[in-house]
């Protein structure tokens, strides 16, 4: 048994605390020595064979001695700034994350020879079209997307080993977390508050349970490069919580539809960033679930 421990590949997981990252250390554990990242200084997890540490990935002193001693065969990043709309006011913030926090990890692993499997999102894209696969030209209509854009373009030019895995519309459960799309929908309508919902933005909702397991699946197969990795269907957010009101059991009557204009959001939004997801089918021979299969999977954990 000793020496199966020993051969045990080592995954170092950033943003370990947040909900993909706690989906992660599940989705890693059993098969790998699993150690997490975050900046507070407690876990939200407690596992066999998970150690957590709080660090700081703009501290690039500090994230590459963590490296250095650890010496991981993996680094996952999970860890982003992911507010869109203070995006556009807290840029400094948001671009010392989303891109200095890159290239520390992109060189503190360059120097323990680990592959880096980093996540990002369908906000580089303008939405004009819709349909983007992997070799499609991004163009980020706000700063979020900007940041995130040159977050792949760190890695793209640091002669590191890496997979990006481009994501969107989150939801799934978790430990000590602030409500996303789905559960902030599943509390307000659980208490028959009526919600007003963008019916013009286009996307897929991803369980994040299933994005864990792809991301997975594309470092165990050693696959490089961009990957599109969402859900399997693709609608607008108005008709996603008329599917979950009806899973749920909630009153429809009690989501009423708004453009995104009539929003009046800060940053502005892509409208139809569906993605192509042949590439993810094909190479990874996996397909996240769709929309009420997912939500179903999330009322059984809730």
């Amino acid at each position: 048994m000793a020496n199966l421990k020993l051969l045990k590949k080592r995954v170092l997981i950033t943003g370990a605390n947040g909900l993909l990252g706690q989906k992660l250390v599940d989705a890693f554990l059993g098969d790998f020595d699993v150690h997490g990242l975050g900046l507070r200084q407690e876990s939200s997890l407690q596992a066999d064979g998970y150690e957590y540490v709080g660090c700081d990935i703009t501290n690039r002193s500090e994230l590459h001695a963590l490296v250095k001693k650890l010496q991981p065969d993996v680094v996952v990043n999970a860890a982003a700034y992911t507010h869109v709309d203070n995006s556009e006011v807290e840029k400094e913030a948001c671009w010392k994350v989303n891109v200095n926090g890159v290239e520390n990890i992109a060189s503190a692993a360059k120097a323990a020879g680990a592959f880096v499997a980093h996540v990002s999102t369908d906000y580089v894209f303008d939405g004009v079209e819709g349909n983007y696969d992997e070799e499609s030209r991004p163009n980020p209509l706000g700063y979020y997307g900007r940041s995130k854009l040159a977050g792949e373009n760190a890695l793209f030019g640091s002669r590191t080993e890496f997979a990006i895995a481009r994501t969107m519309v989150l939801y799934g459960t978790g430990k000590d977390l602030k409500p996303n799309f789905a559960t902030w929908l599943v509390g307000a309508l659980g208490k028959s508050e009526p919600v007003n919902i963008v019916d013009d933005q286009y996307g897929h909702p991803t369980l994040v349970d299933d994005l864990a397991v792809a991301i997975r699946k594309i470092v165990d197969l050693k696959k490089t490069g961009v990957y599109h990795v969402t859900g399997c269907e693709c609608d607008n957010r108005f008709n996603f919580a008329l599917k979950l009101a009806d899973v749920f059991g909630f009153d429809r009557e009690l989501i009423r539809p708004v453009s995104t204009e009539d929003l009046n959001q800060m940053a502005p939004r892509p409208l139809n960033s569906s993605f192509n997801l042949n590439k993810l089918h094909d190479e990874i021979g996996y397909r996240l679930s769709g929309i009420k299969e997912g939500l179903k999977k999330l009322k059984k954990q809730l």
